[in-house]
């Protein structure tokens, strides 16, 4: 995966809580084997109109003209609750979005993201709410700065908490398996040092 630093991108608002990994990617798209082409059905039920996906919901935020580059999603609490799939992540990511900012997680899914690259910011409801109502009066650019762990767009600036691994993971772009080889030197030499019967 890609490494994080800093990244600048538009805000899509989906004022919406306890939005579940069924309503991120419904079930009946679970049935690739591989970790590409979810992003076409993020959020389908909400996005099309029919099954097949051929007619956009033209009230569904994500179809909005005006945010088809966002690449930031605003969202409520509770946000990646339901079943532990790790496509929900996989949609959200091939979709183009890079950060998602809410007041809480679904701990898997929370773990789901960090492993692929997609950063996801916890945030209080107050300053989660100033977004909205920036976001509501004018289309909304937000720069992530890992280094420093802040949010900001020249008016605000809020700080947001990482533990340490997942701090690591991000700005070195390995998920906890590449952290594991990175050291697989150090797990040889160790090895070599062990009698064989161990």
């Amino acid at each position: 995966m890609e490494k994080f630093t800093t990244h600048t991108g538009l805000v899509v608002p989906l004022d919406i809580a306890n939005i579940d990994t069924d309503q991120i990617i419904p079930k009946q798209f679970l049935q690739k084997t591989e970790r590409v082409g979810f992003g076409v059905h993020l959020f389908h039920d909400s996005r099309y109109l029919d099954h097949n996906g051929k007619e956009p919901n033209p009230e569904f935020i994500l179809n909005k003209p005006e945010y088809k580059d966002a690449s930031i999603l605003l969202t409520r609490e509770n946000f990646g609750c339901g079943s532990s799939r790790e496509h929900a992540p996989w949609a959200l990511e091939e979709y183009g979005f890079k950060v998602i900012i809410a007041p809480s997680f679904a701990d898997i899914f929370y773990g789901n993201c960090i492993n692929i690259g997609l950063l996801p910011i916890k945030l209080s409801e107050e300053q989660i709410d100033q977004l909205f109502k920036q976001a509501d009066n004018a289309k909304l650019n937000l720069t992530v700065d890992l280094a420093n762990n802040t949010v900001s767009n020249g008016d605000i600036s809020f700080t947001f908490e990482l533990g340490q691994f997942h701090k690591y993971c991000l700005e070195e772009g390995v998920d906890s398996v590449g952290r594991t080889l990175n050291k697989l030197d150090k797990i040889k030499a160790f090895e070599a040092k062990m009698p064989a019967w161990q």
